[in-house]
Order: structure tokens, then C-alpha cells, then sequence
């Protein structure tokens, strides 16, 4: 297993905080985000949003103090969300696939999240560096992203931000 796949949980959260549509705004929407990992998937609880809404904000800060350059803050915060979070790994077969590794698979579901999330972040950032944790340039966007570029020159998150910074409608 790709222990650093885990990271897309932790974009996937922090990016659910568009001002638009808020990916967390009620019980449904949570379980909406949870689908696309149903193995992290459950009954879900107004504490569970509420704990997740901390944790998006726990990994933005996280995302933030890497990209203005504070690699030991954004060091310090991931390694304070693994410890809150112990990473729990136990072998795992579903969905017709072979047996392969979770991250987690008991406590709660904002716990189960968290320790995936922290662990592949920390995986990325040992293998490739803090310095790849970026947020978008684009102005009012904030979306964060993972610059898997080789010239680490990646500043936005998506083509459709980059185009709309360099005035391409």
C-alpha cells in the first residue's frame, strides 16, 4: 500500500472549506466527503462534524506554515496531530481486493481520518520535503496542494486557478 495516498484525505478536508459551499456545513454533507473512502466511512455524530471541522482547520494551519516558509511550525503541528491521532495499521481485505494495509480501522470516525491524513502527510513530507505543502495563489481560492513538480515550481491548485492568475478566462 501507497502509505502516502493517505495524504489526498487531508487536501481532500482542507479543501472542503470553500466559502461557497462548504463541504462540512451539516451531517450530510460529512457523510457525502466520507464516501469517497468507505472504508473511513459510518454512523457519524454532530461531535464527529464538529471534530472534523477542527481537524480541516488543524491541517490548513499545518499547510499554511509551509507555504510562508515555516517548515518546523508546520513539522510541529503534523507531528502534534500524530500524536493525537496514534496511526493504528492492521491488514485489511474488501471490495474484492487482495489483503492490503489501512492506516486505521477502529475509534471514531474523525480518529480514523485524522491518523490516515497525519501519516500521509508525514510520508510525503520525509519523502519529498515540506516544502512541496503549498496553498493557492490564485486570488480568494485557498484551496492547498501537494507540488509533485520537479522544479517544485507548482503555486496553484488547479490549471483552471493558474489561468484565471495569469488572466486567461
Amino acid at each position: 500500500m501507497d502509505l502516502a495516498s493517505y495524504a489526498e484525505l487531508a487536501i481532500e478536508l482542507v479543501n472542503s472549506s470553500d466559502p461557497a459551499e462548504d463541504s462540512l456545513r451539516d451531517l450530510d454533507s460529512l457523510q457525502r466527503l466520507l464516501r469517497i473512502r468507505p472504508h473511513l466511512g459510518g454512523r457519524v455524530t454532530r461531535r464527529d462534524l464538529d471534530a472534523m471541522r477542527e481537524l480541516r482547520d488543524s491541517l490548513r494551519a499545518v499547510f499554511t506554515a509551509a507555504a510562508r516558509g515555516d517548515h518546523a511550525d508546520a513539522v510541529d503541528r503534523l507531528n502534534t496531530l500524530l500524536i493525537q491521532h496514534p496511526v493504528q495499521p492492521q491488514l485489511s481485505g474488501h471490495d474484492g481486493q487482495c489483503w492490503h494495509l489501512h492506516l486505521t480501522e477502529s475509534g471514531s470516525v474523525p480518529d480514523r481520518y485524522a491518523a490516515g491524513a497525519a501519516m500521509g502527510l508525514a510520508v510525503l513530507i520525509s519523502d519529498r520535503g515540506v516544502d512541496r505543502l503549498g496553498v493557492c495563489a490564485a486570488e480568494g481560492c485557498g484551496n492547498v496542494f501537494f507540488d509533485t513538480t520537479v522544479d517544485r515550481s507548482r503555486r496553484h491548485c488547479s490549471p483552471q486557478c493558474a489561468g484565471r492568475s495569469n488572466g486567461i478566462p
